[in-house]
């Protein structure tokens, strides 16, 4: 069909107009992101109050061996080395900062979870979807659910994370030192976890998943990318523009979670989550403890 110039530019306007309004309702709310009881004071409390708020939504799933204990346990132990970390003399610029970004960032996780298992799928991030449906459906490997996690909250909700809480100090200068210095501590983490979620979880699939210090490397990418993302979203001059930044990060952030489903995916009769949970059912508790590495670091 051949089409006037008229027609053409009609066509194009009408596209750009389903585009933007696709956007719009695909962006999350940065005033809800930025609730007032997200530790908008920066209280040290805060952490510890997120810490029992992770502990006991882990207890069921742990109890259960649910695939979703993985990340659940990850982002425990990943909180519990952030707190020894932050009590360390000059360790953060400012720890107050951090420790709002703390809270926005866990409520982000708690709140896909909630809308999911609530059945909203409509209000569930699509990275989080494919996360979550593959560890009810005992899909992938527990490195995959790793991957799956780590993915849909760095690469997704990292970005509103930081631009809920902001940038810059009231001088002026760039918060991104500190912002890098949660790499310092993440370095810590990887080993001892994988050693915990391999000896209580699964103690095949993680033998198959990146080795630490690759997984190191993507974090690092990841948490890179989701700084300048969300540089993006503070510097969009209008509501619209920010919305086209958050489809950005949603396509992205789901296109990875639908690779990683992929590639972690058990192939039966080949693999199979059986013998994973079995080991769990025998291994793994509803409680984890405090410290099972000793004192910290790194837990």
């Amino acid at each position: 069909m051949n089409l006037s110039m008229p027609r053409r530019r009609t066509l194009r306007a009408a596209l750009a107009v389903v585009v933007v309004s696709v956007a719009i309702v695909a962006a999350p709310s940065p005033a809800r992101a930025a609730a007032p009881g997200d530790c908008a004071d920066g209280s040290p409390s805060c952490v510890a109050a997120t810490i029992a708020t992770m502990r006991a939504r882990f207890a069921p799933l742990g109890r259960s061996c649910a695939h979703n204990a993985v990340f659940a346990l990850t982002y425990l132990r990943t909180t519990q080395t952030y707190e020894w970390a932050r009590d360390q003399p000059g360790f953060f610029t400012d720890p107050a900062w951090v420790n709002h970004e703390d809270a926005v960032f866990a409520r982000l996780y708690f709140d896909a979870y909630d809308s999911w298992a609530a059945g909203a799928r409509l209000r569930t991030p699509g990275a989080w979807l494919v996360a979550f449906d593959a560890a009810r459906g005992r899909k992938v490997t527990a490195a995959g659910n790793l991957l799956l996690g780590m993915n849909a909250h760095i690469n997704r909700d990292l970005p509103h994370a930081l631009a809920a809480v902001g940038l810059t100090r009231p001088d002026g200068s760039s918060r991104k030192p500190d912002h890098d210095k949660v790499n310092d501590f993440l370095a810590a983490v990887l080993a001892p976890l994988q050693v915990e979620l391999t000896a209580r979880l699964d103690p095949t699939g993680l033998a198959t998943g990146l080795p630490p210090d690759s997984a190191f490397q993507l974090i690092l990418g990841w948490r890179e990318q989701a700084w300048r993302y969300a540089e993006r979203l503070v510097s969009a001059p209008n509501p619209v523009a920010r919305a086209l930044v958050a489809a950005e990060i949603e396509a992205h952030a789901t296109a990875q979670a639908v690779l990683y489903a992929g590639l972690a995916a058990y192939v039966p009769p080949l693999s199979t989550p059986a013998a994973r949970d079995a080991h769990c059912a025998v291994h793994n508790g509803d409680q984890p403890p405090a410290y099972p590495f000793g004192t910290p670091p790194p837990y």
